[in-house]
């Protein structure tokens, strides 16, 4: 396909799955189930995280999880008692244990009780010329590791560009939180990040399809290669590079592509 082919089979792509339909098979259907904003934060960071494996079992986790807050992650997160926690012992997911949960919890706590919107941790040393987000992620991963006697086993659930990690997962909630149109699957709720300096989430699905489409070079699929698909699918839509993983994701697992 030559550039307009490739730019109109996309944004075809992109208007098919870009729907509520999306929605219930997804873990974005997670932060669905919220009004408040900084419950949809919490529960849009927690599934994002948790989002490998089998999207059935993400999602039952997901619920298993929030269930264990009450349904209500925001105010069972800054005003639990010690006692509360008990019941996340023996909460897993895959290599995602009671260690990290509990850090988890510990570290909503302490920043929601400085912060109204988890945005500004995302903001850290992130200038609006910035050519993406990057240097916030870097930040943010600073920040979430602050915190006195922190597992060190919690670190690899919250990737990094410092470790050259595509942060597929953290990608993919800023994707949520950021991103504007009138669809119903992203949520929009952020300002202060500008939908052009997101990162495409880049999952083996996506990035299968986006190597059969000639979108990336590099051989191995890291932090700069999600660098530079989105600058590929900058030529189609500087303003909103992101919305093609709608397309290269329902092409990749819907369609087999």
């Amino acid at each position: 396909m030559n550039f307009s082919e490739l730019k109109a089979f996309l944004d075809q792509k992109a208007e098919e799955y870009n729907n509520p339909g999306f929605i219930i098979h997804d873990p974005v259907s997670i932060p669905h189930l919220f009004t408040r904003k900084q419950d949809i934060e919490i529960a849009g960071f927690w599934a994002a995280i948790l989002a490998w494996g089998q999207r059935v079992t993400i999602i039952n986790k997901c619920k298993e999880l929030f269930d264990l807050m009450d349904n209500a992650p925001y105010e069972f997160i800054v005003g639990h008692q010690d006692s509360d926690l008990k019941r996340f012992l023996k909460f897993r997911h895959r290599t995602f244990n009671a260690t990290d949960t509990l850090y988890f919890i510990e570290f909503f706590k302490w920043y929601y009780l400085r912060h109204d919107s988890l945005e500004s941790a995302f903001l850290q040393g992130l200038s609006a010329d910035e050519t993406n987000v990057g240097q916030g992620l870097v930040n943010f991963h600073h920040l979430f590791f602050s915190l006195q006697d922190y597992p060190h086993r919690t670190r690899k659930h919250i990737a990094t560009p410092e470790r050259k990690s595509a942060c597929k997962r953290i990608n993919m909630f800023l994707r949520w939180m950021v991103r504007k149109d009138d669809r119903g699957v992203d949520f929009g709720l952020w300002n202060r990040i500008n939908p052009a300096q997101l990162i495409c989430p880049c999952d083996l699905h996506v990035d299968r399809v986006a190597r059969k489409l000639g979108l990336i070079k590099r051989k191995q699929t890291d932090w700069q290669t999600a660098v530079e698909l989105t600058g590929r699918l900058k030529e189609f839509d500087p303003k909103d590079p992101v919305k093609y993983d709608f397309a290269l994701f329902g092409l990749g697992v819907e369609e087999k592509f």
